[in-house]
């Protein structure tokens, strides 16, 4: 079965790691299988390469680019896929239509958060591809509400929840990343990731860090992204004078390193699909908390594999955080709860094997 993975970029970003680790991971006895990205490639590439699987960019400029449309087109009708899986909005738009024109049996969407973003107009554009959109996959069920609220048809939409690979031995030693940061022994970390911008919210992290400033001596708040908010939350530290307590180590290749020694790990989304850092995270056995949306309801049982808290709450995200500073054994059972979830629940080899059910399904009518 031959198959397209259609996606804006090879960034390292939560849609493009999933793609990789679908499209390397998919068995070569039963699938060819290409990836095609519209915009530019990334870090990303190297492990498909490493899989041996055929990369092609578009080139697509701009929001409007009829010129890299046609190109798609006819790459398409070159290589006459059996099945196009598209891959969040850019290439869902240019993706579907595309694989319509060029007469591709089988058309597979991938809607991988709560869009809050979009417009009336990008919304009237899903409901249009929907039509000819034999099905819809996403990582969450507040995704699959999100959206039919919107007007998709629900019987279209599939739940595949996001596969998160086994994590290896550390990396690095505490103290080796401690030295990094300037930082003395005895320090407590949190970690938080992620995109700066509104959806993440991390005024609340900054400021629950100046709360636990009052609370504890100790908390240093590490925060793994990059993006168009970064000065104004630097400024917001330097105000809240707890820009000694924040470090902003910008997007990362080796969170990996990072994870294993945090004491805690943060998720303060306002919307999420099915956040990877913070699933990364739970691998790992660190203690999470997390802001009660639908995304993260789905990952955390409050108690039990991590703690909840209203979204926006800053005093509530501080007071949790301090309850599992303070208390390390539990901590300990905390995060031991959430690394069984993650390997029992969401492992890679779970993730792909639907995949390859819901592919199957369809090419058999």
């Amino acid at each position: 079965m031959r198959i397209v993975q259609i996606i804006p970029t090879l960034d390292q970003a939560g849609a493009e790691k999933q793609m990789v680790l679908l499209a390397s991971r998919l068995p070569r006895d039963r699938f060819d299988v290409h990836v095609c990205v519209l915009t530019r490639l990334g870090p990303l590439e190297r492990q498909l390469k490493e899989a041996a699987i055929e990369v092609t960019l578009i080139g697509k400029r701009g929001k409007l680019d009829p010129v890299a449309m046609g190109r798609l087109y006819r790459y398409l009708v070159r290589l006459r896929p059996d099945l196009v899986h598209t891959w969040i909005f850019a290439a869902n738009s240019y993706g579907r239509l595309a694989a319509r024109w060029a007469g591709v049996p089988l058309i597979v969407a991938g809607e991988r958060c709560v869009d809050r973003w979009k417009s009336g107009y990008q919304l009237a554009i899903d409901r249009y591809l929907a039509r000819f959109t034999h099905r819809i996959a996403t990582n969450s069920q507040g995704v699959v509400d999100f959206y039919v609220q919107h007007g998709l048809p629900q019987e279209k939409f599939v739940v595949i929840p996001n596969g998160i690979e086994v994590p290896r031995a550390a990396g690095s030693s505490r103290e080796e990343l401690l030295r990094e940061l300037g930082l003395p022994s005895g320090i407590r970390l949190i970690g938080a990731a992620g995109r700066l911008w509104p959806q993440k919210r991390y005024p609340d992290m900054i400021v629950a860090t100046d709360l636990l400033k009052v609370l504890r001596d100790d908390v240093h708040l590490l925060v793994f992204g990059d993006g168009p908010e970064r000065v104004r939350l630097e400024r917001l530290t330097e105000e809240l004078r707890v820009n000694d307590r924040v470090h902003w180590l910008g997007h990362r290749s080796d969170l990996d390193r990072w994870l294993p020694h945090l004491d805690c790990f943060w998720n303060a989304s306002g919307y999420e699909g099915q956040s990877n850092a913070l699933m990364e995270a739970m691998a790992w056995g660190i203690p999470v908390v997390v802001s009660d949306i639908p995304g993260n309801r789905e990952l955390v049982t409050d108690g039990r594999t991590g703690l909840v808290f209203p979204v926006g709450d800053r005093t509530q995200l501080a007071a949790l955080t301090r309850r599992v500073l303070d208390d390390p054994e539990w901590a300990r059972q905390l995060g031991q709860a959430a690394r069984a979830c993650m390997l029992r629940e969401f492992s890679v080899e779970k993730m792909v094997e639907r995949y390859i059910r819901l592919y199957e399904s369809m090419a058999q009518g």
